[in-house]
């Protein structure tokens, strides 16, 4: 207490020059109009944009809760996609059925681990046995292909990355349907090959390519990239093609999981003929 009154006593000529200051700017601005109204809107000015900064920084701490929402949302309207319904063409009057039926359902993920500069790279999931995924299940992004499901423990799955030399993706070019295995070669992570396309089709540098039917993991259509270059050297019977990717490996963050609910059926049935 001592100390405080001698802090006061030293400096109350600063402490009367400050409350005398604060006297006048009282008295100034509520018996002057003019000044009044100057100093109501700068101090409205100043709240305004305190309340917007504020607005902002809880908008962008919530931004994990709005894209979570977001991309459940987007695997649900993946899901109704005309793509992702089986078409059977023949309905009996007699029965009461539908056109399309169900084929692929998605289900939303998040990358936990990615790599990209290895020759054989692949990526963990924060999905596991516990939601439903299973080995040999399709992974796409926004922008297309991801890889296939290759380990499931209960909360997490491993994937075999496309930038991977043991992944290989029936894919075919979307203008006039020839289909090849599209593969990676282990160099830049930005571009792929499609292989075993004859000598015969036309192709064009920009081509789209997309996923083909004959495959149970990924449906029909699913964006891949486009033709970056291509030649055929004397005595080839198939073009070489490279491949630009649309997906950026290195900047991926959240990723839908393919289920095929009729790969079995499938499955059982080529099995049969095979034995």
């Amino acid at each position: 207490m001592r100390n405080l009154l001698f802090f006061i006593s030293k400096y109350y000529v600063f402490f009367l020059f400050f409350a005398l200051e604060i006297s006048s700017f009282v008295i100034i601005y509520r018996f002057n109009n003019y000044q009044k109204a100057s100093f109501v809107n700068y101090t409205t000015g100043v709240t305004s944009s305190f309340y917007t900064t504020v607005s902002n920084t809880q908008q962008y701490f919530n931004l994990r809760h709005v894209n979570d929402s977001l991309q459940m949302e987007n695997a649900r309207l993946h899901s109704q996609l005309i793509t992702s319904y089986y078409q059977n063409q023949f309905t009996p009057k007699m029965v009461n059925d539908t056109i399309y039926k169900q084929q692929y359902e998605f289900i939303p993920a998040s990358v936990v681990n990615n790599s990209v500069t290895k020759r054989n790279n692949y990526i963990t999931l924060n999905r596991g046995r516990l939601h439903g995924i299973e080995p040999e299940m399709g992974v796409i992004s926004e922008s297309g292909i991801v890889g296939i499901v290759m380990s499931v423990s209960e909360h997490y799955c491993t994937v075999l990355s496309l930038l991977n030399n043991n992944c290989k993706i029936s894919a075919k070019i979307k203008k006039n349907g020839a289909f090849g295995s599209l593969v990676w070669d282990g160099s830049d992570p930005r571009y792929a090959k499609l292989l075993d396309v004859n000598k015969h089709v036309p192709i064009a540098s920009n081509d789209e390519i997309i996923t083909s039917n004959y495959s149970t993991i990924f449906p029909e259509g699913i964006p891949i990239g486009r033709i970056f270059s291509h030649s055929l050297d004397a005595g080839d019977n198939f073009h070489t093609i490279k491949i630009e990717l649309n997906t950026d490996f290195g900047n991926i963050s959240s990723v839908y999981i393919i289920r095929n609910l009729m790969k079995n059926e499938q499955k059982n049935i080529e099995s049969t003929i095979k034995n």
